[in-house]
């Protein structure tokens, strides 16, 4: 039997939370837009989900690949390629995951070229799961460098939105919050919030 790291990996608890509500079930596409090594992505390589993704790190993805056919599914469902500039046609996937990705971005265009590439990618009514680095709960321990750019009392710079912002987007975007927004503060260190959203077309 396999352990629960085995099954599950380094899986983000808010996605396997959405796992655990039966909104991302087997035989369902799913595509990690910015995938990393594959921490969200083992439970669904082994219990055969239909899944793709990309990431910048042509490292990382070589690791998802052999991941992958350790398994015998396809290695080149995955792709080094930058979010905001992706290859991949519109609309393949009903779950897009976009985990600790748009924090990095260098300033609002960036951020929004990365959010719509991700955005592109999902089917109409899918589910798409963002985690990203935020100032809400934060917002006195945060020091502004430029724009949403802030230095977090961790020592790491970051993009930060807020509520406003995420509202903002979800109606621009044509969805609808599929969940409350939900924010963790890491004390004195960092507020990620987790932005399910479900798209409307």
């Amino acid at each position: 039997m396999l352990s629960l790291q085995e099954q599950f990996g380094q899986i983000d608890i808010y996605l396997f939370d959405q796992l655990l509500r039966g909104r991302i079930t087997r035989g369902m596409s799913v595509f990690d837009a910015g995938c990393g090594f594959g921490r969200n992505l083992v439970f669904m390589l082994r219990e055969g989900y239909e899944v793709c993704g990309l990431d910048s790190d042509p490292r990382a993805v070589e690791a998802v690949r052999q991941l992958a056919a350790s398994l015998g599914l396809p290695e080149d469902n995955f792709r080094a390629e930058a979010l905001e500039s992706n290859t991949y046609p519109d609309a393949i996937a009903e779950v897009v995951i976009c985990s600790a990705v748009l924090h990095f971005a260098r300033d609002d265009e960036h951020f929004r070229a990365m959010l719509m590439g991700a955005w592109r990618l999902l089917k109409p009514e899918g589910l798409f799961f963002c985690r990203l680095a935020s100032s809400i709960g934060m917002e006195n321990q945060v020091r502004h460098i430029a724009g949403r750019r802030f230095l977090l009392p961790d020592g790491t710079e970051r993009y930060l939105v807020d509520e406003s912002l995420l509202m903002q987007l979800t109606t621009e975007l044509g969805g609808v919050l599929a969940d409350p927004l939900k924010t963790t503060v890491v004390q004195n260190q960092r507020s990620m919030t987790t932005w399910v959203v479900r798209s409307r077309k």
